[in-house]
């Protein structure tokens, strides 16, 4: 059985493979993107599969998987905004927007291997519907933190929640079996 550090660099794999085709189709447009922009963005996604988990009829023939992937790259796109500052028009190369999103993997992996030690991999025993649910609740924390200007008085601040919302996706499509789909 693959462990959970192989299994993440699996799904990463996946999803920066779409990534870095995305940025060949068209560049880093997303830079202009605010954060609040950027949130919304992966509020639909989470929506989306929410909706396809609870509703027997669909209309559009796509289902939780690009989801799950589209929540990973944004949350990737806001880190790096998060970071850098929102650009006024693209302003990086590919490479260093790959270089970036490699950067931002590499802390949310990190963190995700410290919660998994200290959680004993309790992920493992949750509904791919309860990591959907984890992730709306951190968006909705999110969007408050923003409605506060990124101000906390206790509380994560916003890295935090898109590095849970990320590591939660990954969890979801480990559990969907990504790798062996694909």
């Amino acid at each position: 059985m693959n462990t959970t550090s192989d299994q993440f660099d699996q799904v990463i794999a996946i999803c920066k493979d779409l990534y870095t085709k995305k940025m060949t189709d068209y560049g880093c447009a997303w830079r202009i993107m605010r954060l609040p922009s950027l949130t919304d963005q992966i509020y639909i996604k989470a929506q989306r599969i929410r909706s396809i988990q609870e509703n027997e009829v669909r209309k559009v023939d796509e289902g939780e998987i690009p989801e799950f992937i589209g929540i990973i790259n944004y949350c990737i796109m806001a880190l790096i905004n998060l970071e850098k500052g929102v650009a006024n028009l693209p302003d990086l190369t590919a490479e260093e927007a790959i270089s970036l999103y490699d950067k931002q993997v590499a802390i949310c992996k990190a963190l995700m291997e410290n919660k998994n030690h200290d959680y004993g991999e309790a992920w493992r025993d949750l509904r791919v519907s309860s990591l959907t649910d984890l992730i709306l609740q951190k968006l909705l924390r999110v969007k408050s933190i923003e409605g506060n200007k990124g101000k906390t008085i206790v509380s994560e601040g916003i890295d935090a929640n898109y590095h849970d919302m990320l590591n939660y996706s990954v969890f979801a499509l480990i559990h969907l079996d990504l790798v062996n789909t694909k």
